[in-house]
């Protein structure tokens, strides 16, 4: 029965599979813009070929120069077969304005459809004669080039705008930097934009595969695009600026050459690559403060809000949690608006608010909520009111100020259960409440232990231990402390008392390294061992140890000359096998046993 199952839902995946794959899309495409005298292609495609019946509708506003035009293609890709079938217009754009041309009609597999209409926007004609043939290029910024070796400013440039000159203290202005160019740009090198000084900032996230279109600006049409764009909160009144920004511009341009052979395989043209400095202007912004008369409950917000509030409950028990929810949205300076308070009654235990942002930029400001929970513990039964909130902000759109009020709300409180008033513990993180079983202990009675008349504490043998006990404690605590001190202070002799733990400490490290038969690691660990416990035990920086000066400072010390030699014996052996040829194991069992025996030795024969 399983495999029944099993067999006929995998059958109902292919065929659905299948049906999907079979789904037959008919597709319009066109530029979004062009310009008067411009070129361009109108395609209408089809993932079939098994069509009929193609009929174009009216297209008005355009010269039909050809078309249409019917091509198709095949391709397989890892065994899957797809058709495609092509119906293609050229057009010439002849007078400016915005055009949409209807969808077309085809017979696709027995079935009648209908592609998308296109919109297209006819902008005026270039008056400059280096953008022509700008259309064609079809929003790419590469078709766009000017022969020479000069970029001037009006085939270059970038703007920063600001939607708002004269705005209020934190209404919220967006900042775009623009891009306008008729020649190849490849990219900037350096990009400096100012630091938005009076302004708190944040910037619009953009796609990363930024779109470009044709743009009609000051008499030209250029290929344009957003660069960056930022939502900008001006922090205080007066004249605010924005410093210009720096773009240092690649651009890659097309020069005519002479010689005829490198004409001959470059087209009659060569490609270069010019550097080109960006500035943008500078922005001056007016900032008003707000209006006097701000309200006593006064948020900071700036922009257009509305306030909400929910309670869980409005019947509950003494030391029951009470959470009232209070959301605030809207657009503007959320992130920079203070909550509003509650005034709850007296015999509630009130807690710090929980606070919850969700927002997103757009050019208006953020947009999006503030939800806030404030929790409460009644602690007395009774019938209690918790008062209505005030939220005040200052409306942009009006430049006025609103105040803004939730609900009253009534809570009946009733006696909980259990002898005596519970309380709550102290806990840093109000969210999770620990509540204790009792708070009032009962006096036990008939345990007193009373003492016979003229015995007393004072003056006893108990009395006077209590004091001369911590005084001897003290006096040997601060003996050993003075000791220890002093001898942390000579720290050439506590680091010659430590060579010998850290050298042994390194030793473990390499028969680690040896066992997993890491050979490059296993040597550094070992000379690290041995020129340590050298610069260690000679109190010689290991920068400035050589094998001549170890051999010099061991004799001042007394040490044996046979023993002197079996060390600069280990280190130069270290040195020497990691890269010898033979049985890499063996040589690396004779290094650590050897440079173990030798530090060994020279523990035990250097002597401060």
């Amino acid at each position: 029965m399983r495999k029944i199952v099993f067999l006929w839902v995998a059958l109902m995946a292919i065929t659905l599979n299948s049906f999907a794959d079979d789904k037959v899309i008919f597709n319009a495409s066109a530029p979004d813009a062009v310009a008067v005298g411009d070129q361009f292609r109108l395609s209408y495609t089809v993932n079939t070929q098994k069509v009929k019946d193609f009929r174009a509708p009216a297209i008005k506003g355009f010269d039909v120069l050809m078309g249409p035009s019917r091509s198709s293609s095949i391709q397989i890709i890892n065994g899957d077969r797809s058709e495609s079938l092509t119906f293609t217009y050229i057009l010439m754009a002849t007078t400016e304005g915005e055009y949409t041309i209807p969808g077309a009609t085809i017979s696709a597999d027995g079935n009648q459809m209908i592609s998308n209409s296109v919109h297209i926007k006819v902008l005026p004609a270039d008056k400059s004669n280096s953008s022509s043939g700008a259309g064609n290029s079809q929003g790419n910024v590469s078709g766009r080039t000017s022969s020479g070796t000069s970029i001037s400013n009006n085939d270059l440039f970038i703007t920063a705008t600001a939607s708002k000159t004269n705005v209020f203290e934190q209404e919220a202005i967006l900042l775009t930097y623009k891009i306008y160019t008729v020649v190849d740009l490849r990219g900037f090198d350096n990009v400096k934009l100012p630091d938005f000084k009076g302004f708190h900032s944040q910037e619009v996230e953009l796609p990363d595969n930024r779109r470009w279109g044709l743009e009609h600006y000051k008499g030209r049409n250029y290929h344009s695009t957003i660069y960056r764009q930022f939502v900008l909160f001006p922090q205080q009144s007066g004249k605010l600026t924005i410093e210009p920004a720096r773009f240092d511009a690649s651009i890659s341009q097309v020069m005519e050459v002479d010689d005829p052979f490198e004409a001959f395989f470059n087209g009659g043209a060569s490609s270069i690559q010019i550097k080109k400095v960006l500035t943008t202007p500078k922005l001056t912004i007016d900032v008003k403060a707000l209006p006097d008369g701000k309200p006593v409950d006064f948020s900071g917000g700036v922009g257009e809000f509305n306030i909400t509030s929910s309670i869980n409950s409005t019947d509950v028990k003494t030391n029951d949690a009470i959470t009232v929810k209070v959301v605030i949205s809207g657009v503007g300076n959320l992130k920079l608006v203070s909550e509003p308070e509650i005034k709850f009654p007296e015999d509630f235990e009130i807690y710090d608010p929980k606070v919850d942002s969700k927002f997103r930029l757009t050019s208006e400001g953020l947009s999006g909520n503030k939800v806030i929970e404030y929790l409460a513990i009644p602690r007395n039964a009774g019938t209690y009111k918790i008062p209505a909130m005030k939220f005040s902000y200052f409306d942009s759109k009006s430049q006025s100020y609103k105040t803004l009020s939730t609900e009253e709300y009534e809570v009946h409180v009733s006696k909980g259960e259990g002898n005596a008033t519970q309380t709550i513990a102290n806990f840093a993180n109000k969210e999770d409440l620990k509540v204790l079983n009792e708070d009032i202990r009962f006096i036990k009675q008939n345990e007193v232990t009373l003492s016979p008349k003229g015995e007393y504490f004072f003056a006893s043998t108990i009395y006077w231990l209590c004091y001369i006990i911590p005084g001897i404690l003290f006096i040997a605590f601060f003996i050993v402390y003075r000791k220890q001190i002093a001898a942390n202070a000579n720290v050439a002799k506590v680091r010659t008392k430590k060579a010998n733990k850290v050298a042994t400490k390194r030793m473990k490290l390499a028969g680690k390294l040896l066992m997993s038969n890491q050979k490059d690691a296993f040597y550094d660990e070992v000379l690290k061992a041995l020129w340590g416990y050298i610069s260690d035990k000679l109190n010689i920086p290991v920068s400035r140890l050589s094998k001549d000066n170890i051999e010099e400072e061991l004799r001042k010390y007394g040490v044996a000359e046979d023993l002197i030699k079996e060390f600069l014996d280990a280190l130069n052996n270290c040195e020497f096998v990691r890269f010898a040829p033979g049985d890499a194991n063996q040589a690396m069992d004779k290094v650590y046993t050897a440079s173990l025996e030798v530090i060994t030795k020279m523990e035990n024969s250097i002597k401060h």
